[in-house]
């Protein structure tokens, strides 16, 4: 078989899987070449990679939302003796498994939900969460399972943010009658979609960058870097005290409604 004959069969494989958000270049042959952002992800990757370590020899890897396998691979290709990417889309795993095989990069990828992390019932030195917060109905909910259940260490973030661009400080507390700061244009806010954003019925929360960086932290993240505009670097904190920490990092034990024997009585 020639080399054109070869990449025409290349293409018709990749053509079979499916439309890919991912585009990958398989041989000099990319997987999406018509992507309405351009080379996606290397585009963006390229800003940030350097924030990165180089070397995750002896490393573990966890790529939540691994879509066509671009992260996973380029993890792989720097060494982490394990890769474990999950998504909860088939079609995009099968992908991923056809990528990282052609690349011959040895990644494990499964079937899972961000809301099923505990699953798994590891720790790993890192974690990618890439383009998936803003798909989720419940994104302070992932991000808490991902800190309790999942990262020892690094944690790679990157949301879709609109808004503004700035973050105004913010006051340990206010008092009830205070309501100005909401309209603040930096103050942390999620955006909900009711309906559709950019088509995608999938599109439910976006957060300007205040909203980003504070809910990082509500979770028990520390920001260390933050070399792309969507994109942050962490690493595991201690967990937010006092009222405002989340129910998935709670002691277990009674709530302080729950009734007790005497208030049923007999």
């Amino acid at each position: 078989m020639s080399p054109v004959e070869e990449s025409a069969a290349l293409r018709r494989r990749i053509e079979a899987l499916g439309a890919w958000f991912h585009n990958i270049d398989l041989d000099g042959v990319p997987t999406a070449p018509n992507h309405f952002l351009g080379d996606y992800p290397r585009v963006k990757w390229k800003r940030f990679a350097d924030a990165i370590p180089a070397d995750l020899t002896g490393r573990s890897v966890l790529d939540i939302g691994c879509n066509g396998g671009f992260y996973a691979i380029e993890m792989k290709r720097r060494g982490a003796a394990r890769v474990l990417g999950v998504d909860s889309d088939e079609r995009y795993l099968a992908q991923a498994r056809f990528a990282s095989a052609w690349t011959g990069q040895d990644i494990e990828f499964r079937n899972l939900s961000v809301y099923d992390v505990g699953a798994l019932g590891e720790h790993f030195d890192v974690v990618l969460f890439m383009g998936v917060l803003y798909h989720l109905r419940h994104p302070l909910l992932a991000l808490d399972l991902i800190r309790e259940h999942a990262a020892r260490d690094l944690f790679v973030f990157q949301s879709m943010q609109r808004g503004a661009r700035d973050v105004a400080p913010v006051a340990e507390d206010y008092d009830f009658w205070k309501d100005d700061h909401f309209a603040q244009p930096g103050y942390p806010k999620l955006h909900f979609i009711e309906h559709r954003y950019a088509n995608d019925w999938t599109n439910w929360w976006v957060p300007n960058r205040a909203c980003t960086e504070a809910m990082l932290r509500a979770s028990g993240f520390a920001v260390v870097a933050h070399p792309e505009e969507e994109v942050y670097v962490c690493r595991c904190a201690p967990l937010p005290q006092g009222a405002g920490a989340v129910h998935p990092m709670r002691p277990a034990g009674p709530r302080h409604d729950t009734p007790t024997a005497e208030d049923i009585g007999p």
